[in-house]
């Protein structure tokens, strides 16, 4: 959800541009989190098939290769992801010809699943279209909840509101028809950071919210819960209510803990750290993330590795003075990122360096990282085919095209 960039914390003791870089990478942190905290239930489980008294030889060989999609998707570089979608588009052949219209639906929410995690949102999106209308011919209305919440979420993304409220509303009645309270709980909570983040409305999004956490705790579901608990703590947060989202931000840590849910664990350590770095307490926000950053690692989220070490680097960036040891998180940070393949992630990792590098005084360090973002961008916008979204996109990432121009001219005074 890039809008996050607009949720207006001010920083009044900073410099305007600092000001700027600071809020620009904390929000992006924390929203970051909150987009991940309630996982998203996209499919990639093997199905259980309807009993069949044989399957043909073409049934059995896309079974397998399904499964080597799955397995190299698990292994999370931007190699084996490649590989994925090469698997899971030769499974889709073999799905279309023994015409098991479920499956073909499923492989296609994966190849979109993992483009989505390639950050090429607009490729994710050409898969997740082609889903729907089999999932609604086949009536797998579940899946279908699904889907429509995958696509209001690329739409998010992209900056695009109206489509996003638009897909996000279909899968909300869809859902509760099924009677499928946890997916419904989840529509809830992603309406609900729409009404946060995307609209500021604060008031439909804690109604949205608190009818989440009223399901969840009705069907038991203590992880989902822990997670709306989160999303409140970040609710809290965005209105500058600091202590109400560190109260909600500890029981669901309590949550985790209790449910042994390290995942959520760690999540939580993390945001309660954001919270502290709001609080202007930075030794305290350290803490919380050196405590989530090795659990992160054990359970292998790299992504949120890397954006927990990114926010350590902040907190030695801005507020310790260390800007050497800030530089060696972020440069953590951009290697997990390269790894996994998320080249968006990866440009506005490269704008932070560059951040950095111009307060260091280093002008021509930082135009080689701003730029290196720039090309990124830039590749990822010319893969926008449709015109409206194209533009969507270029609006959302503006403010590292502003640095750049910022950065030039201060190059140009130095050196006419």
């Amino acid at each position: 959800m890039g809008s996050a960039n607009n949720q207006g914390i001010c920083w009044c003791f900073l410099p305007k541009l600092t000001r700027y870089g600071l809020t620009l990478l904390l929000s992006a942190v924390m929203l970051a989190d909150a987009v991940g905290a309630t996982p998203r239930n996209r499919g990639l489980q093997i199905a259980q098939q309807p009993e069949t008294t044989q399957q043909n030889t073409t049934r059995t060989a896309a079974e397998r290769v399904t499964q080597e999609g799955k397995e190299f998707y698990q292994q999370g570089t931007a190699e084996s992801l490649r590989q994925a979608i090469a698997k899971y588009q030769e499974a889709l052949k073999l799905w279309q010809q023994v015409g098991d219209k479920r499956w073909e639906a499923e492989t296609l929410n994966n190849i979109a699943l993992v483009y989505d995690d390639l950050g090429e949102k607009p490729e994710a999106l050409k898969y997740y279209n082609q889903a729907l209308p089999i999932l609604r011919a086949v009536g797998d209305k579940g899946m279908e909840a699904t889907t429509l919440n995958n696509i209001a979420l690329v739409y998010n993304s992209l900056e695009e509101n109206q489509e996003a409220l638009k897909f996000f509303n279909q899968a909300l009645p869809i859902s509760r028809a099924v009677g499928d309270r946890r997916v419904e709980a989840v529509t809830l909570g992603y309406i609900g950071r729409f009404y946060n983040y995307s609209l500021g409305d604060k008031q439909e999004a804690l109604k949205y919210y608190n009818q989440a956490l009223t399901i969840l705790r009705a069907v038991g579901d203590r992880g989902e819960e822990a997670s709306t608990l989160v999303n409140i703590g970040h609710f809290y947060g965005s209105l500058g209510e600091k202590q109400e989202a560190l109260k909600y931000l500890n029981q669901a840590l309590s949550i985790g803990r209790a449910v042994g849910d390290r995942k959520v664990e760690a999540r939580t350590l993390n945001d309660i750290g954001f919270v502290y770095i709001l609080l202007g307490e930075w030794q305290e926000a350290l803490k919380y993330f050196n405590q989530a950053l090795p659990i992160i690692r054990a359970v292998g989220e790299r992504r949120r590795e890397a954006t927990i070490l990114s926010n350590i680097g902040a907190v030695y960036n801005y507020s310790l003075g260390d800007k050497q040891e800030g530089l060696k998180y972020y440069n953590q940070a951009l290697t997990i990122l390269r790894a996994i393949g998320d080249r968006q992630e990866e440009a506005k990792m490269l704008f932070h360096i560059a951040f950095l590098e111009h307060s260091r005084g280093n002008l021509q360090p930082a135009q080689t990282h701003i730029q290196a973002a720039i090309e990124i961008f830039e590749d990822l916008r010319a893969k926008i085919t449709n015109e409206e979204l194209r533009a969507s996109y270029v609006a959302s990432v503006r403010r590292y095209y502003d640095f750049y121009t910022y950065l030039l001219m201060e190059l140009q005074k130095k050196d006419p």
